[in-house]
């Protein structure tokens, strides 16, 4: 794709960090993700042939410009986060990307209207702290109901809740969901320090 665009700014921080105190449930970040750690969240996606991704709560866009800076031509990318300013953004920074402001809770459905069948990599940026058990079931189930066989869901954790009791239960369910534990990567240079987990779907 070549609609890309240059890594965050102060604007950026700023209509992060206004989003988090206004919805710090469903806005799980206070600054962008850095870009050193947007291009090691995109590392499982092929270069050389067009692919389906679809990335959950791209924010202000810090993995949205690494994935379409990844992409081989002719690839699909989706975009889902429920902040309206976010899906704006999105549509007029890379506007090769479909952009639909809804609820990852309605996935299926939301990839069932754009007659997207199967999905070979998905990008989270989700606050999977701070959603509701009902709604996390539901976007796993979503997730793993059209992940493709040998297709990659990836994530992250900030370092500070890597040991909290929400998070090794979010790890354990999605290492059982995908049939194998994931590949876990430490990134030092992101505010916060992160940790990035790579699972795939084992046939």
């Amino acid at each position: 794709m070549s609609d890309v665009s240059q890594g965050t700014g102060l604007r950026e921080h700023l209509h992060m960090a206004s989003r988090f105190l206004r919805n710090p449930r469903t806005i799980g970040a206070v600054s962008p993700s850095s870009a050193a750690m947007a291009r090691m969240m995109v590392e499982q996606i092929p270069a050389d042939r067009h692919v389906n991704v679809v990335e959950l709560g791209p924010g202000t866009g810090s993995f949205t410009n690494a994935i379409a800076k990844r992409v081989a031509r002719g690839s699909r990318v989706l975009a889902i986060d429920l902040e309206p300013s976010f899906i704006e953004r999105v549509r007029r920074r890379w506007p090769s990307v479909e952009a639909v402001c809804g609820s990852a809770v309605d996935l299926e459905t939301l990839l069932k209207d754009r007659r997207i069948a199967q999905v070979d990599h998905y990008i989270s940026g989700l606050p999977f702290a701070t959603l509701r058990k009902d709604e996390i079931t539901r976007i796993l189930d979503g997730i793993q109901r059209s992940l493709k066989p040998g297709g990659t869901f990836t994530t992250f954790q900030y370092l500070h809740g890597y040991a909290l009791p929400w998070g090794r239960f979010f790890r354990r369910d999605m290492t059982r969901r995908m049939g194998g534990p994931p590949q876990r990567t430490l990134v030092l240079k992101n505010f916060p320090p992160s940790f990035i987990f790579n699972w795939t779907k084992r046939a």
